[in-house]
């Protein structure tokens, strides 16, 4: 199950989908409602959860801000596997707007000098064309989800891997490590990429990902 970040669509995904469906697995994208201002947090969990359907063995993909409904899925139906990729980590009752001062983002730093654009935060790795289209087909995002409180009481009982991007010009790759570390207890994976792999370098992301669902991969 693949769940794209802000503002964007299922699309995000196409390249990983396509690799990994040639390797036999059977891969759900879901579009978030990010442009409907009526849907929350738990419109947004709803949406992903329909898309599960009956399906067992789920390994959950939480892309940035899909790292504040992934784990509320896995707290819907069961799951064998969290991945967290260049991901927010939330905490109990904090809201996506606390979120970046309560992590520390708002004094976080890249250590690029870029000129501020999406292409240049978000998309500075990846092809052109393929850049142009993913602007393209951006979503307004609206702010519901990010002003409710995380309602969880504590992460849930899932495994859990984070696979930190150190060319990330948003989420800076030191600030990463200390915000991983701290929230989930773990040392996050790297790869040599900026925030959106799935466009950047797929087939390392799909390899990533096949080796995470490995049974008994200690990845």
């Amino acid at each position: 199950m693949l769940i794209h970040g802000a503002g964007d669509v299922a699309w995000y995904w196409h390249l990983v989908e396509a690799e990994l469906r040639e390797r036999g697995h059977d891969l759900v994208a879901v579009d978030l409602p990010c442009d409907d201002v009526s849907a929350g947090l738990t419109e947004y969990t709803d949406t992903v959860v329909r898309a599960v359907g009956d399906r067992t063995g789920l390994v959950l993909v939480g892309q940035s801000l899909g790292g504040f409904i992934a784990p509320l899925v896995c707290d819907r139906v069961p799951a064998d596997l969290l991945v967290m990729v260049a991901a927010m980590v939330p905490a109990p009752g904090e809201t996506g707007m606390d979120w970046w001062a309560n992590t520390g983002h708002d004094r976080a730093e890249s250590e690029d000098d870029h000129d501020g654009s999406d292409t240049a935060v978000f998309l500075q790795d990846v092809p052109p064309e393929l850049a142009d289209e993913a602007l393209a087909r951006g979503r307004e995002q609206a702010p519901t989800p990010m002003l409710e409180p995380w309602p969880l009481s504590a992460w849930p009982d899932v495994d859990t891997r984070y696979l930190l991007c150190r060319r990330d010009r948003f989420f800076p790759p030191e600030w990463t490590r200390a915000m991983v570390r701290d929230r989930l207890g773990i040392t996050p994976d790297e790869m040599d990429c900026g925030h959106t792999p799935a466009l950047s370098r797929p087939m390392e992301l799909a390899d990533r990902l096949e080796a995470y669902a490995a049974p008994g991969s200690s990845l």
